[in-house]
């Protein structure tokens, strides 16, 4: 088996040079780095990255905690974040709590074991207690915040986002709007249901707490949240729904067919986040779009900027934009009738997901 030494010699470069320029790229000039690399391929080297490890107490690797990786936008939050390790040399071991504080503890505990060097993490409700047992570690926390003093965050602007949707349907007429919205130990939620309240506010419309519906951001809140509000009595039934996650606007959306209504002719439907079936569903979804591949990328690069500070950094807090477009599932609440009591659909198979 090829050696460091014989990388490093085929590179034309000391060993020392070699090693740092497979464990600690950000130290090597990036053509010496290409040469050591080119070097090893062809000799077919592989470092022992478990010994070098326990010999250091030190790993080139983070850990990754999201909270759904079913749901494309958490997909996608840690492929921006992979992307960016990689370009450093980095490893990330990524871990799923499905919104749930405890798998979120025991993610935390099994990564301890790796000896990671900082932590990304999508709060749940008990982030803030679990990044106490890890002090010394650096913690950027993305999307979400966990109020720990301590963590940089990188999210966007949920409640100019929530605004957004929501004024938008008002500019159509709407003035029964309903809101599914998610958990509400979650700042996500609570900040995209300050933006709805907010602007029903601003536009005069009274703010009626029932018709916000909290959910657990999954696919089966939307359809159980959406059945709530359109079972309203006809005078209270929302002429438009804001949809707080794209996972629970799938079911929200499959509530609505299945009762039988027309989008948007009997009901308008905004979302939040943004996805492939969104833009390609019929018709097409209005949505609040979120920049979730920077999202992820912006935080992995925090991160590693904060591995290069020599003493501890004060967390830096950075807030993206959110963007409406403006697609085909909205528009104008539909003419006054006798009655506009959901429908159910003539006997045939069940709906289709968008």
């Amino acid at each position: 088996m090829a050696s460091i030494q014989d990388v490093a010699h085929l590179a034309h470069v000391s060993t020392a040079t070699a090693s740092r320029a497979l464990s600690r790229p950000d130290m090597v000039a990036p053509g010496t780095r290409e040469r050591v690399l080119q070097a090893a391929r062809e000799l077919g080297y592989q470092p022992n990255v478990l010994a070098r490890s326990l010999r250091q107490r030190e790993t080139r690797t983070i850990g990754l905690i999201v909270a759904d990786i079913l749901n494309p936008f958490h997909a996608t939050l840690a492929k921006g974040a992979q992307d960016s390790a990689d370009q450093h040399g980095y490893t990330v071991f990524l871990f799923n709590s499905d919104e749930e504080p405890e798998k979120e503890r025991r993610a935390i505990d099994t990564l301890r074991g790796h000896l990671p060097q900082g932590l990304i993490v999508v709060p749940t409700s008990g982030t803030r207690e679990h990044l106490s047992t890890l002090p010394e570690l650096p913690v950027v926390e993305l999307d979400r915040v966990s109020g720990n003093p301590g963590s940089t965050t990188i999210t966007v602007d949920n409640v100019g986002g929530a605004h957004a949707a929501t004024r938008h349907l008002l500019e159509l007429g709407h003035r029964c709007i309903g809101m599914i919205v998610g958990q509400q130990d979650i700042s996500t939620a609570v900040e995209r249901r300050q933006g709805f309240r907010t602007a029903l506010e601003e536009a005069g419309v009274p703010s009626d707490d029932a018709l916000v519906v909290p959910g657990n951001h999954r696919e089966d809140d939307g359809y159980r949240a959406a059945h709530q509000l359109l079972s309203l009595p006809a005078p209270q039934r929302p002429s438009a729904l804001f949809v707080g996650n794209n996972e629970m606007t799938v079911g929200a959306v499959l509530a609505v067919r299945e009762l039988g209504l027309r989008i948007p002719a009997d009901l308008s439907i905004v979302g939040f986040d943004d996805s492939r079936w969104a833009q390609t569903m019929s018709p097409p979804l209005t949505v609040i779009a979120q920049p979730a591949y920077e999202l992820g990328r912006l935080a992995c690069e925090h991160l590693i900027g904060l591995l290069g500070q020599a003493r501890p950094a004060p967390p830096t807090h950075v807030q993206l934009p959110t963007e409406l477009v403006i697609r085909h599932s909205t528009g104008p609440p539909p003419d006054p009738s006798p009655d506009r009591r959901p429908h159910r659909p003539p006997p045939g198979p069940s709906p289709l997901r968008p």
